[in-house]
């Protein structure tokens, strides 16, 4: 084993540790060597950052055929034009670029005028456009975090926003100059559920994107990433908790590396013990960040699984679950795109589990952490997804849940008796 920690928590990971995402990377250099732009969207932690950092290396464009001399590529992360407005957001972008055009001193010129001027506006970067295309070159724009784009603030109006990101469209489509653009942006969700609602008959402003999910690894990326001498059994105790979601890899395989460095023999329960206090604000995170509707699938989920196993003495049954189910298929799609659940077919219907037991744990903690104040909230939400009879038999068996709290065990227990139930 080498002195330093392979494993990366917290931020992008290195490009010389970049691993996986073969597909997606294919896709996303098919579209930037046609100027044509994509959309990829995912959870916290899932590589979007990361999978940007890679696209802009100049060893990546070679390993492809492709020279990274043809283009001016620019990375931005959104979050940082605080607060967010158009006229930042081109400044931004020209700045950006006038680093990048340190060797071509007519473009330099040309930007720093446009600079100069009290706002900087679209046509300002289509003018720039224009002289990088008559250089046979094109700017490549990687956007992170463009949610921030999507949401209005005290000085970005929903009028203004629906303005600025029609112009965007209108600059990298319409325009001649849009032949010497790709865009590459990545969000939380898809852009077609974010921003400004249309007006009637209106042109949707997202449609010139190829929309592509980040979904958590596959098997072969998981063993690529996860090459660590432990126990089957220790093996299957992490694919059962972070259910392939990168963020959770990198947390799990930094604290088995240091216990292997120590040479020391990692167990499940020490493992599973530190991972929990390392992991808990992802969490945390992935709950609160779901919609109210997701939540309540989540719940269902949930006490479905737990349905019968609260303890040997007492059991509930939640009827018609399946039918709700199966009526929201938008948000269990979003919900396993985003490495939350996944499924499998049993005698033709879909039968959901959750990807990560540790996410199942958590549900069914914040159920038992909830109250008659909170469920009396839900109940608005309850009945956009059942009816008022199937909502009161939800609510009592919540209420059931209380009373027993089966989930109040401790997280050892419960990820040692996952896997026991599984093996």
């Amino acid at each position: 084993m080498v002195s330093q920690n392979p494993f990366f928590v917290g931020g992008r990971v290195p490009l010389e540790s970049f691993i996986g995402r073969t597909s997606e990377v294919k896709i996303a250099f098919d579209q930037i060597s046609k100027c044509g732009h994509a959309a990829f969207y995912g959870s916290t932690g899932i590589g979007k950052s990361s999978l940007l950092q890679y696209l802009a290396s100049p060893q990546a464009w070679e390993m492809r055929g492709l020279k990274p001399s043809k283009a001016f590529i620019v990375y931005l992360n959104c979050s940082g034009i605080y607060p967010f407005k158009p006229s930042f957001f081109w400044r931004e972008v020209l700045s950006l670029l006038k680093e990048q055009a340190e060797d071509n001193g007519s473009l330099q010129t040309a930007i720093e005028q446009l600079l100069q001027e009290e706002t900087v506006e679209k046509g300002d970067l289509r003018r720039v456009l224009r002289q990088i295309g008559q250089q046979n070159q094109f700017l490549l724009l990687l956007l992170d975090d463009y949610d921030v784009a999507l949401y209005p603030n005290d000085q970005y109006t929903e009028a203004e926003m629906l303005t600025f990101l029609s112009e965007f469209r209108d600059l990298a489509v319409h325009s001649q100059e849009g032949r010497y653009l790709s865009t590459i942006v990545m969000s939380f969700r898809r852009l077609n559920e974010l921003g400004p609602k249309l007006p009637p008959g209106g042109s949707p402003w997202y449609n010139h994107y190829l929309f592509l999910p980040l979904r958590p690894f596959s098997n072969n990326e998981i063993n690529s990433l996860f090459d660590l001498p432990i126990t089957p059994t220790l093996r299957k105790g992490v694919l059962e908790i972070t259910g392939g979601h990168p963020a959770l890899l990198q947390i799990a395989g930094y604290l088995l590396y240091d216990t292997l460095a120590a040479q020391q023999t990692p167990d499940l329960e020490a493992f599973t013990r530190d991972f929990q206090s390392r992991s808990e604000q992802f969490f945390h995170n992935a709950w609160k960040w779901s919609t109210e509707v997701e939540q309540l699938l989540l719940m269902l989920i949930a006490l479905c699984r737990l349905e019968g196993r609260l303890n040997r003495k007492e059991q509930y049954a939640l009827v018609d679950i399946d039918l709700i189910l199966s009526q929201r298929s938008r948000e269990l799609i979003d919900l396993e795109e985003r490495g939350m659940v996944k499924h499998t077919v049993q005698q033709e219907k879909k039968v959901y589990s959750f990807a990560s037991s540790m996410m199942e744990w958590w549900v069914i903690r914040e159920i038992e952490n909830s109250d008659n104040v909170e469920l009396q909230n839900r109940e608005k939400v309850f009945l956009k997804l059942m009816s008022r009879e199937q909502a009161q038999r939800v609510k009592k068996v919540i209420q059931q849940v209380w009373q027993s709290r089966e989930a109040a065990k401790s997280l050892i227990e419960w990820i040692v008796g996952t896997l026991k139930a599984t093996s």
